[in-house]
């Protein structure tokens, strides 16, 4: 995929991986669709990118519906989507204070997981009636995981659950959506500074920055854009999880 003259839906858009995301694909010549549920910042970043703002819940199918409708009329499709919305919390499954409240554990998986699919299956159907390009492609969809998914501390149960799905996801949806030329995979990032790690207790974060070992700090947001970048750009990637972590495997705690 040529990133020049392409449109990419990018939810959580409005900060963190998102935003990162969205300025690495407009430098390159993409129009962006910016889908998240902070108006201020998101009106904020798709003015600075001469792109487009949806209020966007995603597990609201609607709003999906909307994204994909702006991004049709705006720039003639979607080419492109970024799943980077997302949220955590921090619970044990059984504390002093009793048991790992339910809906809180509701909350994170409708979000994280069915929120992502949601958006993966209303984006794959508007992609699979445009017109292909080199290699019969229609477009390519990037989830976002975690390293959580695969090394989940304690009081983690939710966002490792929810990372983890997605990483389920990857594979049966690449192999369904081929024959359309739609390729899906998943970031796993490591720690990186956004809004989020701020949401962790101070004895998580200093926990997980002491575990870096190369480079010894926080990912930026730019860098996860440069990796979905390659990833729109290397038709050849498809149907897996790629990690970016510094070689980082989280303990326990």
């Amino acid at each position: 995929m040529q990133i020049d003259g392409k449109t990419f839906l990018i939810t959580g858009g409005a900060s963190g991986l998102g935003a990162g995301t969205a300025r690495i694909l407009s430098q390159a010549g993409g129009h962006v669709v910016i889908a998240d549920v902070d108006t201020v910042h998101g009106q904020e970043v798709a003015a600075a990118l001469n792109g487009q703002f949806v209020k966007t819940d995603v597990t609201r199918s609607e709003d999906i519906e909307e994204c994909l409708a702006v991004a049709k009329s705006s720039y003639g499709g979607v080419h492109g989507v970024v799943n980077c919305a997302g949220i955590g919390i921090a619970r044990r499954t059984l504390s002093r204070s009793g048991p790992h409240p339910l809906d809180l554990f509701e909350r994170v998986i409708d979000v994280n997981l069915i929120g992502t699919f949601n958006v993966v299956r209303l984006s794959a159907a508007a992609m699979a009636q445009q017109e292909a390009w080199e290699d019969n492609e229609r477009g390519a969809i990037v989830m976002s995981a975690s390293v959580a998914a695969f090394e989940g501390q304690i009081g983690q149960a939710a966002y490792s659950a929810s990372k983890g799905g997605i990483v389920g996801l990857v594979l049966p949806l690449a192999r369904e959506l081929a024959r359309f030329g739609i390729r899906v995979l998943a970031i796993a990032p490591g720690i990186f500074d956004t809004p989020m790690l701020g949401l962790l207790p101070d004895d998580a974060r200093a926990s997980l920055g002491a575990q870096m070992p190369f480079p010894p700090r926080l990912g930026q947001p730019q860098e996860f854009g440069q990796l979905v970048r390659h990833i729109m750009e290397n038709v050849m990637l498809n149907g897996t999880v790629i990690r970016i972590d510094g070689a980082l495997r989280m303990q326990p705690q």
